[in-house]
């Protein structure tokens, strides 16, 4: 098994070729930022993780996490890397400086979490939520609150959670039932069971913040009766100290698939019956509406996830294919066995995974360039364009990237043959910790859904066509390019116009049924995000060939010229994917409810 190495190039390359990141540092409040000082920080960065995070991976996995009378132990290994993380500062790089942050740009926290991710999936997933509870805090808080709770948690020293659905609930976080009593002083007394809480008890911060969606007495039914609260594992003294533990318990931790060391938690609010102390985080009743600052954060980063574990099965089973021998390649010497990349079959699963992981880091990344520019642009319209584009993307960021890290550590597996299913290869590993991805904030089939049923109709569709538009005249523009980009052209074309059909089928169904609509919701979004995917791959073939005619000082030519074709490969043969699920998409309900129910089971 081998370690984990930071991929500096292609991190450079999509900040450059996709983001734009020169263009996001003379935003206003980045101008402590430029891309010199975020050159150097990804170099310091990218070391710190492969040295420090990277080891712990295999340890995590192996060892797990375990709880006893509320109290989780998680491997030794996690401590140390958790406490050289806080004294490094890393997890302050893209926060407020008014609260102890490094002021970094919002794109270079997604670059961050990517390398924590492919480091080590289970010990990344603390301080990842930390991020998103930052966000609701600093959005909805009061000065007070934020005062109090922030400086801490972008120290990473206190970290954060998400409290949201039940044992009854699922997804339908609107059916919980806990419940918050006011109290005289302000604060609130919080009573109910949360389950699938990540990291929501470890003792490797010194406080928790668990931020807990609960019900106000004589709340209306539904989300709409739903309010968000700052639960503290410690209460918060007013001199900042931490005094008495608060009144909730870990009552388990749940046996996963993968991600063992991760602790996913069964918490319990007001087991000694006086109730957990909250303090109201934004409005009554506007719980769903905080939270989902919070929820959004999260699914971008959970998208990063299926990137970093892509990212990491490639590198296992690009090392492995460099050393295992099996077999003689076609043009082999007779008598010697070749090794396994030498065969077709075995390239073209390796360069399947670096088209993908590729594609997958040019849609987050761009992601986060539009969400820094809607949250910074002194023009108004410009940051509310960006940030539709951003909400458009987030469906394809987190349901797209977490469905093609599955499948491609899958097929990292299958580079490995038959020690791919043993553990010892790690391969396995992998494999099982990006499971959980694609259910994670909302399953992709919600994800689907919101894309179909949210973000295209947005503006009256104005939203989806601006980027189905801005396709087509990149596309345009490959004219008169060199012998490199034909193929390109003419695949991205192709899944243009099959996109298209698609878009212009679900507006026109969306009324007459919806259900309809509904039925083909999953197949649009691979069908979305393949052309995406396409589209910034073929983009950073045109930044590569430019930079090899200009004679690039920062990227190796071999390099750049990889570049090139590897967003051929995905164009001739990935892009056309996306036609295919246009009889999908177009297929309509009627035969998923013409079986009935009881004719799903034997």
């Amino acid at each position: 098994m081998s370690d984990y190495r930071t991929p500096l190039d292609d991190i450079r390359l999509t900040l450059d070729a996709i983001t734009n990141i020169s263009s996001i540092c003379d935003l206003p409040g980045y101008e402590h930022v430029d891309p010199e000082t975020i050159d150097g920080m990804l170099d310091e960065l990218g070391r710190f993780v492969a040295e420090v995070i990277g080891p712990v991976d295999r340890v995590g996995d192996q060892e797990g996490c375990s709880v006893e009378d509320g109290v989780v132990t998680m491997p030794e290994e996690f401590q140390s890397a958790w406490d050289q993380f806080v004294e490094a500062g890393w997890s302050s790089i893209s926060q407020d400086p008014d609260y102890g942050g490094g002021g970094f740009p919002g794109a270079i926290q997604t670059v961050m979490t990517e390398m924590l991710g492919a480091a080590s999936r289970s010990w990344s997933m603390g301080p990842m939520l930390t991020v998103g509870a930052i966000d609701a805090i600093h959005s909805f808080g009061t000065e007070e609150l934020k005062e109090t709770y922030l400086p801490k948690m972008v120290a990473n020293q206190w970290s954060g959670t998400m409290n949201l659905t039940e044992p009854q609930a699922g997804s339908d976080v609107g059916a919980l039932t806990s419940k918050a009593v006011p109290q005289e002083d302000g604060s609130w007394r919080i009573f109910g069971t949360k389950i699938f809480i990540t990291y929501g008890e470890h003792e490797l911060a010194e406080n928790i913040i668990q931020l807990v969606l609960a019900r106000t007495p004589d709340s209306p039914p539904g989300t709409k009766g739903i309010s968000l609260f700052i639960v503290p594992k410690y209460i918060v003294n007013e001199d900042g100290s931490l005094g008495d533990r608060n009144d909730y318990k870990c009552l388990s931790v749940e046996h996963k698939l993968g991600l063992h060391a991760s602790p996913t938690c069964v918490l319990s609010y007001g087991e000694s019956g006086e109730g957990a102390i909250g303090y109201l985080l934004g409005e009554e009743h506007q719980g769903m509406r905080c939270m989902f600052k919070m929820m959004n954060n999260a699914r971008l980063g959970v998208g990063v996830e299926g990137l970093a574990v892509a990212e990491r099965a490639l590198q296992l089973a690009s090392d492995y294919a460099q050393d295992r021998r099996q077999g003689r390649a076609v043009g082999s010497p007779a008598g010697e066995q070749s090794l396994i990349i030498d065969h077709a079959d075995v390239r073209r699963m390796l360069l399947t995974m670096r088209a993908y992981t590729d594609a997958m880091r040019g849609v987050l990344y761009l992601t986060s360039a539009y969400l820094d520019i809607a949250n910074r642009h002194s023009d108004a319209d410009t940051a509310q364009d960006a940030s539709d584009r951003a909400e458009l993307l987030t469906p394809i960021s987190k349901g797209w990237c977490t469905d093609v890290g599955c499948e491609m550590t899958s097929l990292g597996i299958q580079v490995h043959g038959g020690y791919g299913y043993i553990e010892e290869t790690g391969a396995a590993q992998h494999f099982r910790d990006a499971r959980i991805s694609p259910i994670y904030e909302g399953t992709n089939g919600i994800q689907a859904i919101d894309l179909v049923g949210r973000k295209v109709p947005m503006k009256n569709g104005a939203v989806i066509k601006e980027l189905l538009n801005e396709i087509q005249q990149f596309s345009q523009g490959l004219d008169g390019s060199s012998e490199e980009f034909v193929s390109i052209k003419k695949n991205l074309e192709e899944a243009l116009v099959a996109t298209e059909e698609a878009t212009d089928w679900i507006f026109a169904r969306g009324a007459e049924n919806p259900n309809d609509v509904m039925a083909g919701a999953t197949p649009y979004l691979k069908m979305l995000g393949q052309l995406v995917g396409g589209w910034l791959l073929a983009r950073q073939a045109v930044f590569a060939e430019e930079q090899v005619k200009n004679g690039s000082d920062k990227f190796d030519t071999e390099y750049l010229n990889s570049k090139i074709i590897t967003a051929r490969f995905y164009a001739e043969q990935l892009l056309p994917i996306a036609g295919s699920q246009l009889n999908a998409v177009t297929a309509g309900s009627s035969d998923l409810y013409a079986v009935q129910a009881e004719g799903f089971s034997v």
